[in-house]
């Protein structure tokens, strides 16, 4: 599904999300095999990376990943639990914030910042805090348990905001999210898989990336 007027992302970051539907979350990623994971991702299609702030190093590694992107690639900071944690990956690098929950001086220290900020919302009440705060969209977390009806029907009355579902995301059922009326998805261990991490496997992750960028993209043309 193609997003609506109402929910036109305008920052380049959220631009790239709204393009591609797809932010890869890269979670405890081995500081030494970070850029080459990130590379892999790119080389798929990705054009939205988020580095989570809970990963041993994660300051370092987004001044590493930053130093090598392309300007065509947005590097943000996800599992952001406070205001000086989104400060620092911000001043370290991140483009973007995404945080598991609702935090609103989160929201304001990005603000600040000029960078886009997702949070963390389940509730209808929450969507709406998140969005008069100041969000850009809001994150849709843990999108599994409630699945693509509890998304369909939040859109039912929250329709002007952008909502980018993330937490058990897959190729199964991208599909689904996308036709509830995603503006775009976050996939962690269904895209960027730790065994092949660990093998050293990087174009099994490539081959995911298109293989989630191919499935979006017929999602949306399917609702159209």
């Amino acid at each position: 599904m193609t997003p609506d007027a109402g929910s036109s992302l305008q920052a380049p970051s959220l631009a790239r999300i709204e393009e591609t539907g797809l932010v890869a979350v890269v979670r405890g990623a081995d500081p030494d095999g970070v850029v080459r994971v990130v590379d892999a991702l790119v080389e798929g299609g990705v054009r939205a990376v988020e580095l989570t702030a809970d990963s041993d190093g994660a300051m370092e590694m987004l001044r590493d990943v930053a130093s090598t992107l392309d300007d065509d690639v947005s590097l943000g900071v996800g599992t952001v639990l406070d205001a000086a944690t989104a400060r620092s990956a911000l001043l370290a690098g991140a483009e973007f914030v995404v945080t598991p929950s609702l935090d609103t001086e989160v929201v304001t220290v990005a603000n600040r910042y000029g960078a886009p900020v997702a949070p963390g919302v389940f509730t209808p009440t929450e969507a709406v805090r998140a969005y008069e705060a100041g969000a850009d969209v809001v994150k849709l977390f843990p999108a599994a348990t409630g699945g693509p009806g509890h998304l369909s029907a939040l859109r039912g009355p929250l329709g002007h905001i952008p909502f980018v579902p993330t937490g058990g995301v897959t190729l199964d059922n991208v599909d689904a999210f996308i036709e509830a009326g995603a503006v775009g998805v976050g996939v962690g261990g269904s895209l960027v898989d730790s065994d092949a991490v660990a093998a050293g496997d990087y174009g099994a992750i490539t081959d995911r990336a298109r293989a989630f960028r191919s499935a979006i993209d017929e999602a949306r043309a399917g609702s159209n």
